[in-house]
């Protein structure tokens, strides 16, 4: 379980109140064997040697970023659900916190794999540091040729999961996601900006990002040192990891990534969840919402600004549209009264 006791005694009482202790603490504390896999001291050399057609095709696995211990319910319940998708060969959830006491991560561990709901493999892995960049890693334990790389707060139905793998199946050479967002040029600035258009996109967030396992190796361990330089700048800005993937992937395949419909998706990292508990004072809170908006769209910006001074080109490029598993009726009905879609009941 690896805790490590000191005990000193001196009397049979002391001898067996210490052992009536460990008796009610071994009663009440799941025995908890393994949560970590083995870390290779090497990725990068452990993957080389990687056949991408021999990998699984059938399946994916999901690598899920995690690091504040007051989503750790959310956390449970989003494993519960990936794993219950047949499509879902192993899940791997990243803790990125090193302060989190070890007794919790072991509590964490045996409540991912006491409610698994299906066959999948689960590994609880606390990396060695906080860096975002650990998430891109390559893990030799993998053997799907895809990975969905997603966060701890945003919960996706099963339906829409196996759609979008069927979407990449397609493309497997692009990223597929739910969450887009765009580079832009500012003709007044004369400079690179990260922004939302409302036809076209060409950066999908790691709130949900399916991509081929060989992205994980490239972005981790080729491009010499200009990806150093890079990851480097993701280090320093503690953002942005997702955005270098983008120019990785569109660098090397010359295309846009491709955005997916999801039937249900919950974004709980939203901000705009909290208006949904909180009152709205004097448009306070609204303001205080649009100000972070606008700072954090500047330090993405300053990302995308540094990555293209770096590479000396610009590689994203534009997608346009939006694949969807069905369009379905679009004509309006009166029903009970209300206007709905005609499809639906």
């Amino acid at each position: 379980m690896g805790v490590k006791e000191k005990v000193a005694t001196s009397t049979s009482n002391g001898f067996f109140s210490i052992w009536f202790l460990m008796f009610l603490v071994l009663s009440v504390t799941p025995l908890v064997f393994s949560r970590t896999l083995p870390e290779d001291p090497d990725p990068c050399d452990a993957m080389k040697l990687r056949d991408f057609e021999k990998l699984r095709s059938d399946q994916i696995a999901v690598l899920i970023n995690g690091y504040s211990e007051s989503r750790i319910p959310l956390l449970q319940s989003i494993v519960a659900a990936y794993s219950g998708s047949s499509i879902v060969s192993s899940i791997l959830v990243l803790w990125g916190n090193p302060t989190t006491p070890a007794q919790l991560l072991d509590h964490l561990y045996h409540n991912l794999t006491r409610y698994s709901l299906g066959t999948a493999s689960i590994s609880l892995i606390q990396q060695s540091s906080s860096s975002l960049n650990a998430r891109f890693l390559p893990r030799p334990s993998v053997d799907t040729r895809a990975v969905l790389i997603c966060d701890d707060d945003v919960e996706v139905d099963n339906k829409s999961l196996e759609f979008a793998f069927s979407v990449w199946k397609s493309n497997p050479d692009r990223l597929v996601g739910m969450f887009v967002r765009s580079h832009g040029f500012d003709l007044q600035g004369k400079d690179w900006i990260y922004t939302v258009h409302p036809d076209k996109y060409s950066i999908v967030l790691t709130k949900f990002m399916m991509m081929k396992q060989d992205y994980l190796f490239d972005y981790s361990c080729n491009g010499g040192v200009e990806m150093e330089e890079m990851r480097g700048i993701v280090d320093t800005m503690r953002n942005c990891e997702d955005i270098l993937m983008n120019f990785v992937a569109a660098d090397k395949f010359r295309a846009g990534p491709v955005m997916v419909g999801a039937e249900r998706v919950r974004d709980w990292g939203d901000a705009r969840n909290e208006e949904e508990q909180e009152q709205v004072e004097n448009g306070v809170r609204e303001a205080g919402l649009s100000s972070r908006r606008v700072e954090h769209r500047k330090r993405r910006g300053k990302c995308i600004r540094e990555f293209h001074r770096v590479m000396g080109k610009m590689p994203l490029l534009y997608s346009y549209g939006k694949v969807v598993n069905s369009v379905g009726e679009q004509g309006l009905c009166r029903k009970s009264g209300k206007l709905v879609f005609c499809d639906r009941d």
